[in-house]
């Protein structure tokens, strides 16, 4: 009995470890992306050093012009959405996670999120748990069914040492002929399966969808 339980354990430590993240790719004539989603807060955690709180969904993108051409490779290019309720979500620059321009993010009526009330509070890296970000202008990234913030305009906090991980990691913003690969990250309210969530690209190689599968 104690080795049959044993051998039943190992085979499923075994399919945990070949168990492949959700991940998609799509092309067209002039540019290929890949995407492969971090599933968990424990990923996020070894990536990043910081499971942001576990609010932030966190998407590792390849982008790869064709032909030789130049592209223009920008973090607004990006929107996930999700079929599950119709969020959408334009892709936060690294400040708007962490550190003084932090995002505030709060609940309020009908389902959205209103950037009035203070945010839920997490923890950096060695730091005191706060609230993401504080009072100031809303940003317009997401969609009216999406997560809504605003981004603080503080400057006596000190910097979020999580911020440095996140600007090493995010996907850069360049001209490039070249494969560039970096992070993105999204805010969604609530949970969403990956087979819920599409990557939308609209930029300078045209329109493009991307579904995520394991």
């Amino acid at each position: 009995m104690r080795v049959t339980t044993l051998l039943a354990l190992a085979a499923a430590v075994c399919l945990a470890a070949d168990k492949k993240p959700p991940a998609g790719q799509v092309a067209n004539e002039q540019v290929e992306i890949s995407a492969t989603l971090l599933p968990d807060r424990e990923a996020i955690q070894k990536e990043l050093g910081s499971d942001l709180g576990g609010y932030f969904t966190v998407i590792r993108v390849t982008v790869a012009p064709k032909g030789g051409r130049s592209l223009a490779v920008l973090r607004d290019d990006f929107t996930l959405r999700s079929d599950k309720d119709g969020q959408r979500c334009g892709a936060f620059a690294p400040s708007q996670v962490a550190g003084r321009g932090a995002l505030v993010i709060s609940s309020g009526g009908g389902g959205g999120f209103m950037a009035e009330n203070p945010g839920p509070a997490w923890g950096g890296i060695g730091g005191r748990p706060r609230r993401l970000g504080g009072d100031s202008t809303a940003i317009g990234n997401t969609g009216e069914a999406g997560a809504r913030g605003t981004i603080s305009s503080g400057t006596k906090e000190e910097e979020d040492p999580v911020l440095a991980k996140l600007k090493e990691k995010g996907l850069p913003e360049k001209e490039t002929a070249g494969p560039v690969a970096g992070l993105l990250f999204f805010f969604l309210e609530g949970k969403h399966k990956p087979k819920d969530l599409e990557l939308l690209y609209n930029g300078g190689a045209g329109k493009l969808a991307l579904r995520f599968r394991q």
